[in-house]
């Protein structure tokens, strides 16, 4: 009888073994560091922001905006979301509060919530010609985002550090239109810059083609000190 359980614990553990070897083991590096988020950290982006009222009728303003994760909670998908404070200031002296957004690492995507508006900003692990439906969680729809970039540290201040260029619009017919927005995110650091530039030209038969700003914005925030308090 003892060896007939010795014999039968030899096959049972001989099976055990194969079985564990034939197991696949998951890839967990997904790179999150390219939007890392924990409690305290803090950015810090110089803005140049241009509003266009009608043809030659624009304002022009630079400014600050400090952004630091205040806090986090567990929302109903079990999930941790994480506050992010957003204040404005003209000196980097004297901050305004300015509004509250969140952040959440959800099944491989970074999704970004301002102003009610959900954005899927980013994939993980991020691959060079990846291309995802960036407001699959709003009622429009459908937004098309694509990697197309991945290097390893060009941008000037941020020479080193690795990172991904997401296109979320590339789009100028010259006659009625122009949409270019783009982010761009570091390794370890987060958003490093983001540009938003939505226009319209004038379609009048005596401007139509000529490229003449009916109205719109223009948006480019830039990285210039990142940390942890």
């Amino acid at each position: 009888m003892l060896k007939r359980f010795t014999l039968y614990l030899f096959v049972f553990l001989l099976f055990g073994v194969a079985c564990e070897e034939n197991i696949e083991t998951p890839n967990l590096d997904l790179e999150l560091e390219y939007q890392p988020l924990e409690i305290g950290k803090f950015w810090i982006y110089g803005v140049d922001e241009t509003i266009y009222f009608g043809e030659n009728d624009s304002e022009t303003e630079q400014y600050f905006y400090r952004d630091r994760i205040r806090s986090r909670y567990l929302n109903e998908q079990n999930e941790f979301t994480y506050i992010i404070e957003r204040s404005k200031s003209q000196n980097r002296s004297n901050w305004v509060f300015e509004l509250e957004y969140t952040m959440i690492h959800r099944d491989k995507v970074l999704l970004r919530t301002i102003n009610n508006q959900p954005l899927v900003a980013l994939v993980f692990p991020p691959i060079l010609g990846k291309i995802w439906n960036g407001k699959i969680y709003q009622a429009e729809g459908k937004d098309d985002f694509e990697i197309v970039e991945l290097g390893a540290g060009n941008l000037p201040g941020f020479e080193g550090v690795p990172f991904v260029r997401v296109d979320q619009e590339n789009l100028d017919d010259k006659i009625t239109i122009r949409d270019v927005r783009y982010e761009i995110f570091g390794k370890e650091i987060g958003l490093l810059e983001k540009y938003d530039e939505v226009l319209t030209y004038c379609s009048r038969n005596d401007c139509l083609g000529k490229q003449v700003i009916d109205s719109g914005n223009k948006t480019h925030l830039k990285l210039l000190e990142y940390g942890k308090n």
